[in-house]
């Protein structure tokens, strides 16, 4: 059959809303497509892999049956070459396609790919907005030109009065009066609250799992294959963003920050997924929260509405303005020169870190874990050995099921390893046990006590902690922020400073066996 028009519909991309759709033209092919190169740049969690098949599968399924022409192309299809470039070209030839469409990707390396595939082909071509965010590519980079840093609290407040979004009726000043309620949203989880059960959307996944050790391809973590929990579709998306607003969103704010063994979830809202491959938009969630805030003032916090709102229209669109104003450079940045390997149990859980264990098992077993397990656990951890910003980014950028590039590596690389020497950050984030127990009932249960410094049952993140700003201070000292560290650093003797840092010595010599 002949076609005018190839577009091509990325993995996540599967936005229903698109201007592409609001009209059904029998000359227009769209094409969605499994390759491997994309399940093997780096090693993807298994529900991973699974989740963005469903709901690319999906996807095409309801654009079929609303009408439009789509041909996809399965792992193991016969005709799949495995690019999307020789899929594309040989559809075009096939169709006698006279013009080929994409949306604007959301990773630099598709961008490069696709400019370049377009600048091959013999026929025009057209690009289009994904119409998903809130900010343009280069809006933040235009916001903040001249200047030095990229300051979040700034871009928020202007995607605030851009979005009328929490602001008073003249349009400029933020309702209550405040921009931000951060400093209300930092406490411990109590004993006696009790966690919501997780909205179950179970899924057959056996299908997928087969094709994929029929294709070699390699995954981490684990999944039950019968009962995959994650939406998949607009419809199952929108059915968790209820149950976030209804059931969770009230204690979001209080707990957003704390850890437990008890649960693994709390009061998180698990849409990371459906809104990074466009399921759901970041202005619909928004606005489903505010409109439940509003019917329910007494019962919803407005700090707990505003620090989520904060997430989404604030934090996530500044990562992807970074992203796009610092790549490809941002990729190779390395401030600390960490040259160390991620530990080994960071791919097993074995470790007898009772936090690091509950962190790690989790996201192995869940592909998930939320942000500051994912800060100041991990994240924190593999800064405080060292360990070399690549490492760091393959490993959550394959771990966990939201990871793109361009939400994974400003966090990863940022945020967490200070790689950029504070393009997102203005210091590291980095903390001893003290931080950990604070805003976790991990250390009761550990092997390691978090009170001790050094010594065999001292918990390794006290020794590494001094040791980072030690073997740091040329770079760090002048930092206003970290300022008391060193100044409690300079006031230890010389022979408690020797011990911290011969047990630091000990455990990145050990580190596989803690």
């Amino acid at each position: 059959m002949t076609y005018h028009t190839l577009r091509l519909v990325l993995g996540d991309q599967l936005n229903a809303q698109h201007s592409w759709l609001k009209d059904k033209d029998p000359s227009i092919l769209y094409v969605l497509m499994e390759i491997l190169p994309e399940t093997q740049y780096v090693q993807h969690h298994v529900q991973k892999i699974c989740a963005f098949f469903l709901a690319m599968r999906a996807f095409a399924e309801s654009l079929q049956a609303a009408g439009h022409s789509v041909k996809y192309l399965q792992l193991d299809d016969r005709d799949n070459q495995q690019s999307f470039e020789a899929n594309c070209q040989a559809l075009i030839e096939v169709h006698s396609i006279q013009k080929f469409e994409y949306q604007l990707p959301d990773e630099w390396r598709l961008d490069q790919l696709l400019k370049s595939f377009c600048q091959s082909l013999s026929i025009p071509h057209q690009v289009y907005d994904s119409e998903h965010f809130l900010s343009a590519r280069n809006e933040l980079a235009d916001l903040f030109k001249g200047k030095k840093t990229y300051l979040m609290e700034s871009f928020y407040r202007k995607m605030r009065e851009k979005h009328q979004i929490l602001m008073e009726p003249d349009g400029k000043t933020p309702l209550t009066g405040r921009w931000n309620y951060d400093a209300e949203n930092r406490k411990k989880m109590p004993t006696n609250l009790s966690v919501p059960p997780t909205l179950a959307q179970y899924r057959d996944v056996e299908n997928i799992l087969l094709m994929l050790e029929k294709m070699g391809v390699k995954t981490m973590g684990s999944i039950q294959a019968k009962h995959f929990n994650w939406p998949v579709t607009r419809a199952e998306s929108l059915a968790l963003l209820e149950h976030f607003v209804q059931i969770r969103l009230r204690a979001f704010g209080d707990y957003q920050d704390a850890m437990t063994d008890r649960d693994w979830l709390l009061f998180h809202s698990r849409l990371s997924f459906s809104m990074n491959v466009k399921l759901i938009h970041p202005r619909e969630v928004v606005d489903a929260c505010i409109s439940y805030w509003q019917k329910d003032q007494k019962n919803v916090p407005y700090a707990a509405l505003e620090g989520f709102v904060r997430q989404i229209i604030g934090w996530r669109e500044y990562m992807r303005g970074i992203y796009w104003a610092e790549m490809p450079n941002f990729a190779q940045l390395n401030y600390f020169n960490h040259q160390a390997a991620l530990p080994t149990w960071y791919w097993t859980g074995q470790t007898k870190m009772r936090c690091l264990a509950q962190a790690i098992g989790q996201s192995l077993e869940r592909a998930y874990a939320h942000h500051i397990q994912r800060l100041m656990l991990t994240g924190n951890f593999a800064l405080l050995l060292g360990v070399h910003p690549d490492e760091v980014d393959a490993w959550y950028l394959g771990i966990y099921i939201d990871a793109l590039e361009w939400v994974e590596i400003t966090n990863t690389r940022g945020m967490s390893q200070f790689a950029d020497g504070g393009i997102v950050g203005t210091k590291p984030y980095v903390s001893s046990a003290n931080y950990i127990h604070k805003m976790s009932d991990h250390c009761g249960k550990c092997h390691y006590d978090k009170s001790l410094r050094y010594g065999h049952k001292a918990c390794p993140f006290n020794a590494l902690y001094w040791d980072f700003y030690d073997r740091h201070t040329l770079k760090l000292r002048g930092n206003p922020r970290i300022g008391m560290a060193y100044q409690i650093w300079d006031k230890m003797d010389a022979e408690e400073r020797g011990k911290i840092l011969a047990h630091a010595d000990w455990i990145k010599t050990e580190v596989n066996s803690l």
